[in-house]
């Protein structure tokens, strides 16, 4: 090949080795709701992240290197373009940085909203880079977004199945395994589950 390509191995039969070639996302033309990536490894991550056949996805990397981004626009694009999921559940672990803030009023989602300023932060990117929504119609995008994404508190999971749910656990390095086995054991048929964390 003249031009060079990213593949990936799908299964390893014997000796064996069948590659798949992955989809070019880095041209303006080719992108996941307005996002291009910017290296192979965003490459990678959003075919990983655009194959429902997938159905646990690992993103690790430093802070700024669009993991929740990149989590968020192949939800919504599978979500609200391709209808494969019914909605995208956020869920993080609440451990705070400095001393507790104490009980904080509201509702369940209201409760979880200082924890996910990411999110948000991302959610404004995506609504942004929407080209297709001119600035009258970006306030009912912006709603039409956030009726589809669910942010739920670790808390209450326990003894819920989530079907054909898109859920991205955030900071999922703060999450001790006693606590990610039943969270991983809630996806029910047609879920994806995706983790987003720094180990380091």
């Amino acid at each position: 090949f003249e031009e060079p390509f990213h593949s990936v191995v799908t299964t390893i039969c014997k000796h064996t080795a069948y590659v798949e070639v992955v989809h070019d996302v880095s041209h303006s033309k080719v992108n996941v709701w307005g996002i291009n990536s910017r290296n192979k490894e965003q490459k990678f991550a959003l075919n990983l992240l655009m194959t429902p056949d997938i159905d646990f996805v690992s993103l690790l990397g430093q802070a700024g290197t669009g993991k929740t981004l990149l989590a968020l626009a192949a939800g919504l694009d599978q979500t609200l373009d391709k209808k494969i999921y019914t909605e995208i559940i956020v869920t993080r672990v609440t451990v705070s940085v400095g001393e507790d803030i104490g009980f904080l009023p509201g509702t369940e989602e209201e409760k979880m909203t200082p924890w996910m300023g990411a999110l948000e932060d991302n959610l404004d990117v995506l609504i942004y880079l929407d080209e297709s929504v001119r600035d009258c119609g970006r306030a009912s995008t912006q709603d039409l977004i956030r009726s589809r994404i669910k942010v739920k508190s670790l808390n209450f999971m326990r003894g819920l199945t989530f079907l054909k749910k898109y859920l991205i656990i955030y900071e999922a390095q703060n999450l001790p395994p006693k606590q990610m086995k039943p969270l991983i054991t809630r996806a029910g048929p047609g879920t994806k589950v995706v983790c987003v964390g720094n180990i380091a």
